[in-house]
């Protein structure tokens, strides 16, 4: 994992949280019935997979009995199949565990915001602080960073020096030993600078230290911050759930950042600190760099867990454009083993969905498609169901036969050049690869993919 990782480069997050969520609806995937039993044996997969991401076992219990009840004892949608609807009530508790919905920071622009974040030594708050007043900064709101952490040795040249590097205000005092003085200097100063974005610094110590929570009121009574924002390391686990406990009785916790999302983190420790502050998660930090910190979306980071993407996004999509998906067909495309005119056909109801390559994105595919694939719903479906139109059955459903003779004849009664037939066929056998491929990485999923009747698994 390097310094310069980019935002929204998070994919190998909770890789292991995601696998074994992945592992556990397989078995709904696959199977030909989906009844009672079958739900009880998903949420005991769920609990063993939330487990071992070592999320705390009362949330585990809640996050489950809330699955099964919701699977087993609702009403389904109209045009939702029960397969469908378990994977949506999967997906919806994990997203509401997590916040439900994307939070921003509150902020004012045009007038002094006092955002003051706090958290134990060693969760990533002076590196926090920074990112975020970089964050804000490049979006237009002018920023500025207090060191109010006059505890930790090299706190304050720390805040400059990542102050220096995004060019924002610093005011900090190596000398003052009264950290509710030193904030409220701080907010002054700031204010008469006009900046916008006032972010506090504050000492971390161990979370029951009676020293560090006694300055966090202090500093709270005399700044009257608009929010107090809870920086959280994501490798802790369960041990996330009692520290925010804790804060969220010495101060009121507005917002949680969890930091150290980079690399082998379990995540549970998010899951615990939401259930147990009521507060939302509103960024990530995602690397080291200064730009590796990034807004926090609940309904997509749940999907990164199960391995789908915006896979419900994807649900809805299919039901907007009344997508009749051919079962035969698709097996046949999903596997690679399909003609020109099976080809056609899916690619002209994906484009009733959108551009292919965000579809794939959607369906949690990484494979990378090849920039004329991804390009061929948008310009040249019409000229090759030209061409096809000039083909034989037998050169439909066997494009290998196609030489050189043929390309002539068929480009002629298309009225389109040879070179433009030879494109057809070259994007049909990159199609066919690219199929392929994404089969062997998304193997495992025999009962297709789900709330799309008839898309079959890989």
């Amino acid at each position: 994992m390097t310094k310069d990782r980019k935002i929204g480069d998070i994919d190998l997050v909770l890789e292991g949280l995601g696998r074994s969520l992945n592992s556990a609806l397989k078995r709904l995937f696959g199977a030909s019935v989906v009844d009672e039993e079958l739900v009880k044996e998903l949420v005991k997969d769920l609990q063993r997979a939330l487990l071992q991401a070592d999320v705390d076992v009362n949330l585990v219990l809640a996050i489950t009995e809330r699955v099964q009840e919701q699977a087993l004892d609702e009403s389904l949608p109209r045009g939702v199949s029960r397969r469908e609807h378990i994977v949506r009530v999967v997906w919806d508790n994990l997203a509401l565990f997590l916040g439900e919905k994307p939070v921003p920071l509150t902020i004012q622009p045009g007038q002094p915001n006092v955002i003051m974040l706090v958290g134990i030594q060693g969760s990533g708050k002076t590196t926090t602080v920074g990112k975020l007043a970089r964050y804000y900064q490049k979006r237009g709101i002018r920023s500025g960073v207090i060191c109010a952490d006059n505890f930790r040795p090299g706190a304050y040249s720390q805040l400059r020096q990542l102050a220096e590097k995004s060019n924002v205000p610093f005011y900090g005092d190596e000398d003052e030993d009264n950290a509710s003085k030193l904030a409220k200097r701080g907010v002054e100063e700031m204010k008469k600078k006009d900046v916008e974005l006032i972010l506090i610094d504050t000492s971390g110590r161990h979370r029951e230290e009676s020293g560090l929570i006694k300055e966090m009121k202090d500093i709270s009574k005399s700044v009257k911050p608009q929010e107090i924002v809870l920086v959280i390391d994501g490798t802790l686990g369960q041990q996330a759930g009692a520290q925010a406990t804790a804060f969220k009785e010495a101060t009121n916790i507005g917002s949680i950042i969890v930091t150290k999302l980079d690399g082998g983190a379990k995540g549970g420790g998010a899951l615990s600190a939401v259930a147990a502050t009521g507060a939302p998660i509103k960024f990530i930090g995602t690397g080291e760099g200064m730009d590796a910190i990034e807004p926090f979306n609940p309904t997509k980071f749940a999907g990164r867990l199960l391995g789908m993407s915006d896979i419900k996004g994807l649900i809805d999509k299919v039901r907007e454009a009344q997508i009749d998906v051919d079962e035969d067909a698709a097996m046949r495309l999903m596997k690679g083993q399909f003609t020109l005119k099976d080809m056609m056909v899916q690619m002209k109801q994906l484009k009733k969905m959108g551009p292919i390559g965000k579809v794939m994105e959607m369906l949690g595919l990484q494979y990378k498609l090849p920039d004329d694939v991804a390009e061929l719903q948008e310009e040249n479906l019409k000229k090759f169901e030209v061409i096809m139109n000039s083909m034989t059955k037998e050169e439909l459903d066997n494009p290998k036969v196609i030489k050189s003779s043929r390309i002539q004849r068929i480009a002629r009664g298309a009225g389109v050049q040879p070179e433009d037939v030879r494109e057809l066929l070259k994007q049909y056998e990159q199609m066919k690869k690219m199929m392929k491929a994404m089969s062997k990485q998304r193997r495992g999923r025999r009962g297709g993919f789900p709330g799309i009747p008839g898309m079959p698994g890989m």
